[in-house]
């Protein structure tokens, strides 16, 4: 069996206890380490490499995102999920900016945890809902105030990519796409990392950018 191997940062032996014990009898999960600050991470990857670290903000030596940062550019392979009580848009970007790959609060649950874990795993960004709407809102309220630039069209994608990108854009979060469609999760995931490779973009915020700027969808 092929193992996704997780590193757990917190700098609170109680939260890596919850989550070890939420994903305890996982079959294809294995914590490899844990670690309780940045430099107890940055000297255990030298001996060991996890697929995924599963990433607090707030650590007492170093930002959670400046050293998100540090891994994305030194271990690129390695990849990065917040798991945090900040939930503000500042965070989110931020995180994002670092080169994060999904964000969670950590009120989330067990079911949303693995869904994230196995999205990441497949290549694929992670974001629960209320994140996803933390970002939504805060790029409609700017969206009018920058153009950017993208050099490719709505043309390039299928229709149900199309559909995909312009209820992402209306609003309706993973979940409520999923059963508007009459798809899984994942395959909302799917399409949506697709969409976001073909018109070049670089994450999900800049995916409801192209379907403003396209008049895929209204302000």
């Amino acid at each position: 069996m092929e193992y996704i191997e997780i590193f757990l940062v917190d700098d609170h032996q109680l939260v890596r206890d919850g989550i070890k014990a939420l994903l305890a009898g996982v079959p294809d999960i294995r914590i490899i380490g844990e670690a309780n600050s940045g430099e107890e991470l940055l000297e255990t990857i030298k001996i060991k490499q996890p697929d995924i670290i599963l990433m607090d903000i707030s650590l007492p030596d170093i930002s959670g995102i400046d050293l998100t940062r540090m891994l994305s550019q030194s271990h690129p392979e390695i990849r990065v999920l917040i798991l945090s009580m900040y939930t503000n848009e500042d965070f989110v970007f931020n995180a994002m900016k670092a080169g994060a790959s999904g964000y969670l609060p950590k009120n989330t649950s067990r079911q949303e945890l693995l869904d994230a874990i196995y999205a990441i795993r497949g290549g694929l960004e992670f974001f629960s809902d209320s994140i996803s709407k933390v970002i939504l809102k805060s790029f409609l309220r700017q969206a009018t105030q920058s153009e950017g630039e993208n050099g490719d069209s709505p043309q390039s994608l299928t229709t149900r990519e199309q559909e995909i990108l312009k209820l992402f854009a209306e609003g309706y979060n993973n979940k409520e796409i999923s059963t508007r469609l009459s798809i899984s999760i994942r395959t909302v995931e799917s399409h949506k990392n697709h969409i976001v490779k073909k018109l070049g973009l670089k994450s999900t915020v800049e995916m409801v950018k192209f379907a403003i700027k396209n008049k895929i969808v209204e302000l």
